[in-house]
């Protein structure tokens, strides 16, 4: 009986084991691959898929970049906690780029002494400017002061004259110097005639020794100084009044700075400034502020500040470029915020610095910022900054090309447009861009004017590498090359003539190279030089668009211009015409 019990208890126990077995696992691992499913189901909810040459494209699921048409890929989480604008860097890549940061503060307040630095030339003086007129009617005979920079002393003969005037008035004053003892007055008057002429006393004498009259007159100088313009030339005619030569005396000059609006609170008349030249660079020359012209000029922003210098020994040239050094009282009413030079970046059209946005974590965010004056190795911060922000010193502008590399917002390029497909909706929305890099330049209206025909052939150059014809992109780039050395001859400063030489040599190199690729790694540089020309060019009739495609020029990026808003890549032709964005947008004005 305990035996058969025993037997039962055993065969039940197995049989319980033997359901578990077949039944119970069965359950428990539907549950779990039930749960699992459903955080990968949450996990692929919350996966955004982006591409990896335009990262600004962001969908909620997979398919092909709607730029380039290449796959999707999955966002990494590395990315995930990161705001549109922020870029995070290895500790290791701080470290071999020597990235620094430092926690700013506020500037002293009360006087300090600021150094200012100043750009300027030297001019004549317009005080000690003369002219050497004709005083009677008559033709130039013999011209004896022939060239520019040529010195006249008063008393010179300057020019031999005939004038029938003076033929007459000669009959005149013989005829009166035959009556002079009866009529002393109508003599004397005559005699102040010729005076009046300036023809000299000798002259005169000479002629009632003679008895004969005279038909030219030598004048003499009645100025001195180096000659600065002529008016005149031989057998040319002249009237009462009008100059034959301009001289100006060069014992003293004027230095002339352009000071911009930033700094006019900062001066004054009667500040003391040191004034050097590359001519004498061990040689300073001390002075005071004479001058601060009451008008700003409107296509510099800037006003001339100017000092009178002593010039005896002709050292100074007018024509010579000048530095100048200021010693300027500040009077900091209000804390500002001042950072090292080494933080700014630059553009010319804005301020910017990278500001640590994680205390525990190198990540960071360009930031836009007004600068105040500039003192030797810093600059005061009116706004953008705060008291206690960390910001990078040192590497700045590895920070930057990094945040270029990663598509995020930086100085050479705009910030990329975030575009966001809606997975229900297939909706793209779009965030503004900041304005772009702009190189001020000064060119001429006659240039400006004369540019739109070097963008048609231009144009016609790109739709060649559009179609992959070397042999075409080589006839309109000689073309184009030939327009822009038309135009260098008009009156271009340092800056502006250097982009036009640049841009003639990269398209000599497009026109003589038959090889497509090596044209196109030229094209990658002539269009950073001619969008940076036609950014000042204000009376271009068409809209331009500056259009980029990240896979160009080894993956590094390049643009192109346009004057169509549709993509059609000159760098990749067929293989990827439609790789690339609109990152700006030149209007018509």
């Amino acid at each position: 009986m305990n035996k058969n019990i025993l037997y039962l208890g055993i065969a039940v126990g197995i049989g319980v084991l033997t359901g578990y077995v077949l039944f119970g696992s069965h359950n428990a691992s539907t549950a779990q691959k039930k749960m699992l499913d459903d955080h990968e189901h949450v996990a692929s909810d919350n996966q955004i898929w982006t591409c990896s040459m335009h990262p600004q494209i962001m969908q909620s699921e997979s398919g092909d970049c709607p730029i380039c048409g290449m796959d999707l890929i999955p966002r990494t989480s590395g990315e995930s906690g990161l705001e549109p604008n922020e870029i995070k860097m290895t500790e290791n890549a701080m470290a071999l780029a020597n990235i620094q940061t430092s926690i700013i503060g506020n500037a002293s307040t009360g006087k300090e002494k600021e150094t200012i630095s100043l750009s300027g030339k030297i001019v004549i003086n317009e005080d000690k400017v003369a002219i050497q007129p004709a005083h009677f009617n008559g033709r130039i005979e013999k011209l004896y002061v022939t060239s520019i920079g040529e010195s006249v002393k008063k008393g010179q003969a300057v020019a031999t004259i005939y004038s029938p005037e003076l033929v007459a008035a000669q009959q005149e004053l013989m005829t009166t110097y035959a009556l002079r003892e009866s009529q002393p007055q109508l003599y004397k008057a005559v005699r102040n005639k010729f005076k009046n002429w300036k023809i000299h006393d000798s002259q005169l004498d000479e002629v009632i020794k003679t008895g004969k009259t005279k038909t030219s007159f030598i004048i003499y100088a009645h100025v001195s100084g180096v000659v600065s313009e002529i008016d005149v030339s031989n057998g040319a005619h002249i009237m009462d009044g009008k100059p034959i030569f301009k001289v100006t005396n060069l014992n003293t000059v004027w230095a002339e700075f352009d000071v911009y609006e930033k700094q006019i609170s900062q001066f004054k008349k009667g500040q003391k400034i040191k004034v050097s030249t590359n001519a004498y660079p061990n040689k300073q020359f001390d002075a005071v502020i004479s001058f601060i012209d009451p008008i700003l000029n409107t296509s510099t922003r800037t006003v001339t500040v100017r000092t009178t210098l002593e010039n005896k020994k002709s050292l100074l040239k007018p024509g010579m470029f000048v530095s100048g050094k200021i010693q300027s009282s500040i009077n900091v009413t209000d804390k500002l915020v001042s950072i090292p030079a080494s933080a700014l970046l630059w553009t010319g059209k804005r301020s910017l610095v990278y500001v640590k946005t994680d205390p525990n974590s190198p990540v960071f965010e360009m930031r836009e910022v007004t600068i105040g004056t500039r003192n030797t190795d810093s600059y005061t911060i009116v706004s953008g900054l705060k008291n206690g922000d960390e910001i990078v010193t040192n590497g700045t502008f590895t920070v930057d090309a990094a945040a270029q590399l990663q598509g995020k917002k930086s100085m050479m390029n705009k910030p990329s447009v975030k575009t966001i497909l809606s997975k229900d909706k297939n909706i793209r929305t779009q965030e503004n861009r900041d304005s772009d890099v702009m190189i001020e330049m000064k060119l001429p209206e006659s240039v400006q004017i004369a540019f739109q025909s070097v963008l048609v052939s231009y144009l016609q150059m790109k739709d060649a590498f559009v179609a992959s014809d070397a042999n075409q992109a080589s006839v309109f780039a000689k073309a184009t090359s030939e327009k822009m050395q038309a135009l260098i001859k008009s009156d271009l400063g340092k800056l502006e003539k250097e982009y036009f030489l640049n841009s003639i040599d990269l398209l000599t190199s497009i026109s003589s190279n038959k090889d497509l690729e090596k044209q196109r790694s030229f094209y990658v540089t002539l269009n950073e030089n001619l969008i940076a020309l036609i950014t000042n060019v204000t009376s271009f009739k068409n809209t331009l668009y500056i259009q980029k495609c990240p896979m160009a020029n080894s993956n590094k990026g390049a643009v192109w211009l346009s004057t169509e808003k549709e993509i059609r890549n000159p760098y990749f032709g067929d293989e990827m015409l439609k790789c690339g964005s609109v990152i700006d947008v030149i209007q018509n004005k």
